[in-house]
């Protein structure tokens, strides 16, 4: 990774470029209220933002969730296209799972998009055998 390229934990960072990673990733719909950002941030047990420190603009993000105690969700992961390819994805990712681990959580779990495995497999994540991720969608 760049020495220009830093990984942060924040406890608070601008509504409007944590939305552009939320829509460049695809997972933002403008019904969505951008002042949630905060709340969402605050309530990660981390959250962290790629940061190019030479145009002082985030490039990148991922957070935890987890009650600190037990299992951790690695989530939200995003770096922007025009920096991809430099091992900024795979630093974050091993950056959130060395957080974790240094809190004493061992059971580290994300789901991952279709394809991803194998960046996943290199940093020690793997399929869950026997196990479905599932998404509540409710009943009309």
């Amino acid at each position: 990774m760049d020495k220009d390229i830093q990984i942060k934990f924040v406890r608070s960072w601008s509504e409007e470029d944590i939305v552009s990673l939320y829509k460049i990733g695809g997972w933002w719909k403008e019904s969505y209220d951008s002042s949630y950002i905060s709340h969402m941030i605050i309530g990660s047990f981390v959250f962290a933002v790629v940061v190019d420190t030479i145009k002082d603009k985030a490039i990148g993000m991922g957070r935890v969730i987890s009650d600190g105690v037990s299992d951790a969700y690695i989530q939200d992961l995003i770096v922007i296209p025009e920096y991809r390819n430099r091992g900024i994805g795979k630093t974050l990712v091993q950056t959130l799972i060395e957080y974790c681990r240094s809190k004493k959580i061992v059971w580290i779990g994300l789901i991952a998009e279709p394809g991803s495995e194998e960046f996943y497999a290199d940093l020690g994540l793997k399929p869950m055998k026997g196990h479905i991720p599932m998404l509540y969608i409710g009943k009309e």
